[in-house]
């Protein structure tokens, strides 16, 4: 495995736990096909299909749940 990029899941505020749920979604994409150049082929295919956006949001909310969490919800 890569150098650590995920020091902690605790975040300031709910905005930058709603990046850092990005970024956790961009990451686990990035692991499971390490390849940029079959990324960019791929990203052709799925970037006009309604679909494909609706599921890629469902992994940030998912990823964002997870965050959330560990932040106690910002309460």
């Amino acid at each position: 495995m890569s150098d650590p990029w995920l020091p902690s899941l605790i975040t300031e505020t709910p905005q930058a736990g709603f990046e850092l749920a990005i970024k956790l979604s961009r990451m686990g994409v990035k692991m499971t096909q390490p390849s940029d150049e079959i990324r960019k082929k791929l990203r052709v295919i799925y970037e006009d299909d309604a679909d494909s956006l609706i599921a890629a949001s469902q992994v940030i909310a998912i990823n964002y749940q997870t965050v959330a969490a560990a932040n106690n919800c910002w309460r």
